[in-house]
């Protein structure tokens, strides 16, 4: 009997390599979310939105908003369903279509969660995605094999208590990279 060997990545960020040119994720640090046979599914976390913050959102859904939550950034969550919120939270994890993974996180992007985050009455900790990042069966670990993404487990002090323009750097060091000697070569041992 064989033993299938393939390594997800749910729960992992991904970190893009300098050799990562793509403009979509340039320098991200995407939350993997969702990885199966199928594919792989998440959010960038280190690129706000430039214009829109979540009362724009709130607005367009006709939701009323407090102050506090109508401020809280949108962030460009990737190229896929750029017009679908989503939103990155830790508990409570009682929302209609939850969907929880480790390390006690969950995605959720039903009304329910929208209404109470708009109220102020939604998870303490959270971030608020228009359109997420995707791969299909094999994509992402072909991408990793070519020196693409570095990966290391989700880190929710990252995720929740650091402006998202450190994020990139403050998970490289984490690591104990200097991202200074990061290369965008890749090879083989």
């Amino acid at each position: 009997m064989v033993e299938d060997s393939k390594v997800f990545f749910q729960g992992q960020f991904i970190i893009a390599m300098p050799g990562l040119v793509d403009e979509n994720f340039s320098n991200s640090v995407v939350c993997i979310s969702e990885h199966k046979n199928e594919g792989a599914l998440g959010f960038i976390i280190n690129k706000p939105h430039p214009y829109i913050v979540c009362r724009d959102v709130f607005d367009e859904l006709g939701i009323e908003c407090t102050e506090k939550s109508g401020g809280v950034p949108v962030y460009i969550g990737g190229p896929v369903q750029p017009d679908r919120v989503f939103i990155l939270h830790a508990g409570p994890f009682a929302w209609e279509g939850c969907f929880r993974f480790p390390p006690g996180l969950a995605v959720s992007n039903t009304t329910d969660i929208i209404k109470a985050i708009a109220e102020g009455e939604g998870p303490e900790k959270y971030m608020f995605f228009l359109g997420c990042a995707g791969w299909a069966e094999n994509q992402l670990e072909q991408e990793i094999i070519h020196n693409f993404w570095l990966t290391t487990p989700v880190d929710q002090e990252i995720l929740f208590e650091f402006a998202p323009e450190h994020r990139w750097r403050e998970v490289i060091e984490r690591m104990g990279i200097n991202p200074a000697l990061l290369s965008s070569d890749s090879g083989t041992a």
